[in-house]
């Protein structure tokens, strides 16, 4: 908590200094919080393979925002060779822990067929649920998809929204 209000304000040394030891001792959220830092460079020299490592050892844990983390950096190559087969994997674990911005990404990897098969359908499923959580660019991209949709096929993708939702 102090070393989150400490980045919150600015203070990269101090949110370093105390997030460091906790992401060794193997604190997921610690983990996340490095990698991040290590991917904009905020109190630490960019590094994007050491945020790679940072993410993927979160990641590894079943955190969610450092599996979307990790799947944003596989997505646009950044630190590892680009794979988006392994971005679309990365996003859907943290997908269906309901992180909405992995759900987001998968439902664009959905509709793209980037690293999954192209599917409509499902697009239109995660991007529902995104836009349930809040996520403007996530409804804005599912009425893109909606409209290259038949009904029955929006039906079939709001059936299975409601299902993810009821489990």
């Amino acid at each position: 908590m102090i070393a989150a209000a400490a980045y919150d304000k600015g203070d990269y040394a101090t949110a370093l200094r105390l997030w460091q030891p906790l992401a060794e001792q193997g604190d997921v959220r610690a983990q996340t919080n490095l990698g991040l830092m290590f991917y904009t460079g905020q109190g630490v020299p960019q590094d994007l393979a050491v945020a790679v490592t940072w993410y993927r050892k979160a990641a590894e844990q079943g955190d969610a925002a450092g599996q979307h983390g990790l799947g944003f950096l596989y997505d646009n190559g950044q630190g590892v060779p680009q794979d988006l087969v392994a971005a679309a994997s990365w996003y859907c674990k943290a997908a269906e822990q309901g992180y909405a911005d992995a759900q987001t990404n998968l439902g664009l990897k959905y509709y793209r067929g980037q690293g999954v098969p192209q599917d409509y359908v499902l697009a239109h499923m995660w991007l529902n649920l995104a836009a349930a959580h809040g996520s403007a660019g996530a409804t804005a991209a599912r009425d893109c998809v909606a409209a290259k949709m038949a009904p029955a096929q929006i039906a079939e993708a709001q059936k299975l929204a409601g299902e993810w939702k009821s489990k």
